[in-house]
This record gives structure tokens, sequence and C-alpha cells, in this order.
């Protein structure tokens, strides 16, 4: 082989996974292994959209999340930069494939930079590291006894880059042009028939293991409505895979080690790109798991589930390797209730958004309106409702009312109250211990179940509670302000649970959480979810930044809302 296999050899065991052991990678948590989250590698043939923007943000607050567990998390992102869509883009601008890909492979790394994505890796599959594990790759894969080469006819979808099978197909008429052409069923995409020479990859062999696989992983994709659509298509439409393609019609790819008449298909180019950034295949014996694989999610569009939980696992299984712990689906962004599209002319230009709304009021309103088992719908009011009733309306002015009041210190309340954290409590501050308590509880396991949106639910609903408490029990009420003790205790439940509430929303709005945590005064190592309990921390109160006077300085000041 060329290049680099003779140092690739002598590191990489051939035997290091074996099949029956890959059901127990899906649950555990292997010894040394970081916490590791994927989005979908992006193509490069368009500009980014919101609804990348969203990947990237759901696998951030997962990354997150895990960071303030205490544990080691690794985020990667990047570009998919081979394939007929790419070759075609690059065709209609005039340009060198690569000179596109470099252009815009930039776009999204710096969306990512804009969005506060925390990603540890930005690959892209043109890196020379990402070709070589490729080509190892499909070298074990022929060594596997799994590809065999034939002539294939179908249906072939150059916007989804996949052959679809005979019963996925039907005839449409384009509302554009009025002309009648084949599609997906699936994805409404236009198809063409292809009769060409190729690869195949033995992709029914493995009907059992995947279906086994998902029997035994009940939850491996999430929602449960669409891993029964996955389940139901190996049951019902499998068929081996194509995995190259003839170089006379597709020259942009990695060519097929020793046949370079082919080209190899896309998806086997990107799925492998998890892998890739997690060392593959230099893997040392004994510490194969250091650079995160298995991967814990995949945080993938509703639209290419089936290439991650049908295609990437039985690949893996093939060369004996463990598939990724779970798949995380997410459904689409609509405009209107309408599908967007550029034709159209709704599509949000996500670097816009962030400039006009702020990162982290997209960021929130991103996971509090998005939907996984649905599409969500996208529009400036619907940003500007979410930020003045959450943001503004309810956690700004719950901070504002604590700690800009002139009747009481959050740090005297703070001290004393650690006095006397052992004295019987009343009704009402017992009944806010509950929420805070069961605040943390639901949190972590909407987050654990994969469901941020839930857990973003639970702490902005607990944040509106915490107001009404404070508005209930008064503490500048004149039957009230003359009893310190009972003052201090209202603003402490008050201030531990902005506290509290502050530390879990670092991983959804992690520069406003910072300044929120700042304006409380709570220690830059105090506030890790260890530190999210009823008297977690006896230090704050003092604000580490000036808290300012009126709206404007507030932590989320009124915004100009354009018509």
């Amino acid at each position: 082989m060329k290049r680099h296999w003779g140092v690739i050899s002598r590191h990489v065991s051939n035997a290091r996974f074996k099949q029956p052991v890959l059901n127990r990678y899906i649950s555990q948590v292997i010894k040394g292994k970081p916490y590791y989250v994927t989005t979908p590698i992006f193509y490069v043939n368009a500009s980014p959209h919101v609804g990348h923007l969203y990947s990237m943000v759901v696998a951030d607050v997962l990354k997150r999340w895990q960071v303030l567990r205490g544990r080691h998390a690794i985020l990667s992102t990047g570009t998919d930069e081979h394939g007929m869509k790419v070759q075609r883009a690059a065709e209609l601008q005039d340009v060198h494939p690569k000179a596109l890909c470099d252009t815009n492979s930039e776009t999204f790394r710096d969306l990512a930079r804009k969005a506060n994505i925390a990603n540890d890796h930005f690959i892209r599959t043109t890196d020379p590291e990402h070709r070589d594990a490729v080509e190892y790759f499909w070298v074990r894969l022929v060594e596997s006894g799994h590809v065999y080469e034939t002539t294939h006819k179908g249906w072939y979808c150059v916007s989804d880059e996949t052959f679809y099978p005979e019963s996925t197909i039907e005839k449409r008429v384009s509302p554009l042009t009025g002309k009648p052409f084949m599609a997906s069923k699936e994805t409404g995409n236009a198809v063409e028939w292809t009769e060409e020479k190729n690869y195949h990859f033995r992709l029914t062999a493995f009907r059992e293991q995947l279906l086994k696989l998902y029997a035994d992983n009940p939850d491996w994709v999430e929602p449960s409505e669409r891993f029964e659509e996955v389940i139901s298509w190996v049951r019902n439409n499998l068929e081996d895979l194509s995995i190259s393609r003839p170089a006379s019609r597709l020259t942009w790819g990695i060519p097929v080690p020793d046949d370079p008449s082919q080209t190899i298909y896309v998806w086997v180019d990107a799925l492998i790109n998890y892998i890739t950034v997690a060392g593959y295949p230099l893997w040392p014996p004994g510490a194969e798991h250091a650079g995160g694989w298995p991967a814990d999610v995949h945080v993938v569009g509703k639209d290419i589930v089936r290439f991650h939980s049908v295609y990437w696992p039985a690949l893996l299984m093939a060369l004996g390797l463990p598939p990724p712990k779970q798949i995380l689906s997410h459904g689409h962004w609509l405009m209107n209730r309408q599908k967007m599209s550029k034709s159209v002319g709704n599509v949000v230009n996500p670097f816009f958004a962030l400039d006009r709304w702020g990162v982290d009021t997209i960021r929130y309103f991103l996971i509090h309106n998005g939907a996984v088992a649905a599409d969500a719908d996208y529009s400036n009011g619907l940003i500007v409702e979410a930020y003045k009733k959450g943001l503004q309306g309810g956690l700004g002015n719950l901070l504002n009312r604590v700690t800009r009041a002139k009747k009481w210190s959050v740090r005297t309340a703070v001290t004393n109250m650690f006095d006397r954290k052992d004295e019987v409590t009343p009704d009402n501050i017992a009944a806010q211990a509950r929420l805070l308590h069961d605040l943390v509880l639901a949190t972590t396991s909407g987050m654990d179940g994969l469901r941020p949106r839930s857990a973003l639910s639970e702490i902005m609903e607990f944040v509106f509670e915490t107001n009404r408490f404070l508005h209930n029990a008064a503490p500048w009420d004149k039957s009230t302000a003359g009893d310190t003790v009972a003052v201090d205790r209202i603003v402490f439940y008050a201030a531990e649970s902005i506290r509290v509430a502050g530390i879990l929303l670092q991983a959804f709005i992690p520069e406003k959480a910072a300044e929120l945590l700042d304006r409380l005064g709570v220690s830059h190592d105090r506030r890790m979810l260890k530190d999210a309990v009823l008297f977690g921390d006896d230090s704050y109160g003092t604000p580490l930044v000036p808290l300012g006077e009126g709206a404007q300085s507030s932590l989320f000041p009124p915004i100009p809302v354009e018509d």
C-alpha cells in the first residue's frame, strides 16, 4: 500500500475488537475514555444555515454538560468535502473543488467560533490524516471478505449522495417548472437512473447483527419514532451497499486503493471521520479509547439517520470495531411552517441571526424551541418572545430583584444562613428547597436522556417558580422587613436558586451564565455540577463585576426589535 502503511500496520492490531463484545461498549463507561460527541460533518457545496448551527449547539450543550460533571469531554465537528455535490458545485462556479472546499470550510469553522462552540476538533475530509484512515479502513474492509465488484443499476440521488430502492421512488411534479421527475419518497429530492460498475459492501450479511444491536439497545437511536423507522428499513429494505463510483463520473474523492478507476463512496469516506478524529488507525494497544471511540453520541439531522444507524455500524462490525453508543436525530427548522429553501427565499443566515440577537440568545432559542421528534418553526417574533419571557423577564428580572436591592445584602444573607442552616424552616422555604433539589435531578435526567430541550425547560420553569416564591415571600414588605432573620432566609433561598440555575445554564448559555455567576459573586472554582446543591457554597454574595443600574445594564437588557 502507498504512503504510511508500513508505519500504520506496525501500530494497529487487526484483532483488537471482536464481535462478541461489541454490545458491551454501548452501555458501559470505558475506563480512561473521554466523553465523545460529534456533529455531522457538513457539506461544503453551499453556505451554512440555521440547521447546521442547531446541530452544533446541541452537540456543544451535551459536551459542556459533561464538563460540568467533571468529565473530560471531546467535541468534533467539520466539513464533508468530497462527492458529486461538491464536484458539481465547483463546476458551476468554475473553480477547482479544493478551492471551493477551502473557502466554504472556513465559513463553517467561523460559524463554530462565532456561536461559541467548544469543539476540540475541526476535521476536513481533505485532510491527509483522514485520507490515510479511509484508505486503511478500505483495505481492511476488503480483507474482511465483505466487498465484491459488480455492475449496479438503480436510482441515484446526487443531492442525498445515495442509491434508493425501487420501492422508495415515486413520480412527482416540480412546483416551479411543472415538469415531472422521479424522486425519493423520503427526501423529495430528484433521482436519476444509473448503471455502472463499482464495488459493493455486503450490507445484507449484517441484517441480524444490526437487529440484535437494536434489540439489545432500545434507546440507541433517539427519538424512538425514528428508531422504529430504522428498524423497519433494515427488516424490509436492506440491500448491499454500493461503496464506490466510477472515476470517469466522480473524480473529486479518495481513489480506491489499487484501483484508481474507482472513487470511494462519499458516505463511506465521510463516516470514517468520526474515528479519524479519535486517532484511527494508530490506536496503541491498551489505549484504544484514549481518543474517545466509541463515540458517546452522534448528533445528526433526521435526513441522515440511516447512514449513521445502518451503514455506519455495519461497516464497523465488518472490521470488529465497536459502534457508537447512541444516535441523537433532531428535526428540521421551518419558516412559517414551510421547509427552508433558497428557491423560496426563506433560508436563515446564522451569522446574521447571531449578530442581530446575540450568541446566547440564539443558543437559548434553538434549544428552547428546537425539536427532536418533530420540526420546529423559526421566526424573529418567536426569538423575541423567548427572550422577553425567559431571559429578560424571567432570569434577568430575578437576578436584578435579588442582587440590586438596597434593603438587604446577599453576602450577609449567605453568611447568616450558614450559621443557621440546621434550623427548622417555614413551609414556603422548605417547598423552595425541594424545588431546588428536584431541579438538579430533573435536569440531569433530561441531559442523560439526550433531551436538552426538556432539561432547559426544567431550569426555566424553576426560574419562574423562584420569581413567584420571591414575590409571595415579599422580603421588601414592611411586615417582613423588620424581621432580619426572615429576610435573610428568603434572600438566601432566592440567591441559592439563582446560583444553582446559573451553574446548570452554563451548558446552554455559557457567556451569560458566567456573567450571572459573576454578578452573584460565585467563585470560578465553585461552578461545577457538584456545587449545584443547597448550601453548596458559603463564599458567594459579593459581586465580582459591577451590577450597574437601569435596564440597559441588566444581564438581559431590552433589545431593539425591527419590523
